[in-house]
């Protein structure tokens, strides 16, 4: 997820996200039956290229970049599937609508969430989006959940995986990268790398207390030592978000 600025683009054609490149790596396997609103977006030909979280029966939040110029047609949004080769597994749904945030540029300048809207409406449960400001303070374990790759020259997953990061203190995280932006952006990781998302993974959700509190954005590499990955603030754009909730497409 994080190499993300440039990879962020790749990891939307399945390769990652460069600049931005996101992933799941030092994580396992994990059951989508924990995790139901782990949802993921696929092309024309049933290829998964992001992930997304399901906010409500219909919609689906992922990250803006996902859906820009240069990203893949979204064709379908596929959930209840942790084994992306077995179609018996979950649902195919068709997309019948997409807001990008309007103030989108790239994702190293923020605003990277998008909602997509489907054709009708999942059973699946969604999950809330993050209302305490608690649960972006330094130390908090979130997990970060996706299909990418499982390193930064690695195969994406065939099978939903997830790995635990604590949130980095925004001071931390300025000193990493350059172009964060407290107010648009959160970071999740831990120094010594090893642990995070990768491409592939962009779009996907971190989640703390219970809560969708980032969408996975950029970074620089995946798991590296010293660059974090970095994740929309759901908490910023919530009201943006909430207001698609009731849209119709």
């Amino acid at each position: 997820m994080r190499a993300f600025v440039v990879a962020l683009v790749l990891a939307l054609a399945g390769a990652g996200a460069a600049s931005a490149d996101p992933r799941v790596v030092g994580g396992s396997r994990v059951s989508i039956g924990d995790h139901p609103w782990a949802v993921y977006l696929a092309d024309s030909s049933g290829n998964q290229f992001c992930g997304g979280t399901l906010v409500a029966p219909t919609k689906v939040l992922t990250a803006a970049h996902c859906t820009g110029a240069f990203a893949p047609t979204i064709a379908r949004v596929v959930v209840g599937r942790e084994d992306k080769t077995d179609a018996r597994q979950g649902e195919a749904l068709p997309v019948v609508g997409v807001w990008r945030h309007p103030a989108h540029q790239s994702a190293e300048r923020g605003s990277d969430v998008a909602v997509v809207t489907l054709g009708r409406a999942t059973s699946a449960s969604p999950l809330g989006l993050a209302d305490d400001p608690a649960l972006y303070e330094a130390g908090t374990a979130a997990v970060a959940l996706g299909w990418g790759r499982t390193s930064e020259q690695g195969a994406t997953s065939r099978y939903l995986r997830g790995v635990t990061v604590p949130v980095v203190s925004d001071e931390s995280c300025a000193a990493s990268y350059s172009l964060f932006r407290p107010e648009a952006m959160v970071c999740a990781g831990v120094p010594e790398g090893g642990l995070d998302t990768c491409q592939g993974d962009s779009g996907g959700p971190l989640v703390a207390g219970g809560r969708l509190i980032g969408v996975t954005s950029w970074g620089e590499g995946c798991a590296r030592k010293g660059k974090p990955g970095v994740y929309a603030r759901v908490s910023t754009y919530r009201a943006a978000i909430v207001e698609q909730l009731h849209t119709a497409g």
